[in-house]
């Protein structure tokens, strides 16, 4: 499958999931530094950066959601309606822990316990797109490689379960 949503041939979902994604691990080593007896900047970085991996994660559903919409029902597709539910639910609840330190000064360890919570959320959904990708090949753009020919080598950008044809 090649996706819709590219610039110069490069899927543009995974060039911006890299933002929310750092974003929220940041938080959570701010909300931890506050935690442990660190002063006040931590969770206000922790804070600031929750929200800005909240915008990074709707720019990058956008891509995410043409590239969802463009696949063909299989195995791959329904993985990715589990990868967006999944991210759709840590964007509400990174929103309510933004809205929450904003409204409340939330406590450190309310705010710590959502941000991990968040953490984990995102642990299973980047193995989810992980398996998109790495293991059904979703995307990935497949070429014969010149060198192979030449070495007399057929194994050559077959992954983990594809056999030779």
């Amino acid at each position: 499958m090649s996706t819709p949503a590219k610039i110069a041939d490069h899927p543009i979902h995974p060039m911006l999931v890299a933002l929310p994604i750092g974003m929220w691990v940041f938080a959570l080593i701010g909300d931890i530094v506050y935690a442990a007896g660190g002063n006040v900047g931590w969770s206000a970085a922790a804070f600031y950066t929750i929200g800005v991996g909240i915008l990074g994660a709707l720019a990058a559903a956008i891509p995410g959601l043409i590239d969802l919409v463009s696949m063909s029902p299989s195995r791959a597709r329904t993985i990715g309606i589990w990868h967006m539910s999944i991210n759709l639910a840590l964007v509400g609840l990174f929103a309510v822990n933004f809205f929450l330190r904003w409204q409340t000064g939330l406590s450190a360890g309310t705010a710590l316990v959502l941000t991990i919570i968040g953490i984990a959320g995102l642990l299973v959904s980047g193995w989810l797109g992980g398996e998109m990708v790495y293991v059904l090949g979703t995307a990935v753009k497949r070429e014969t490689d010149t060198s192979a020919r030449s070495t007399g080598r057929t194994d050559i950008g077959r992954g983990p379960g594809r056999e030779a044809a």
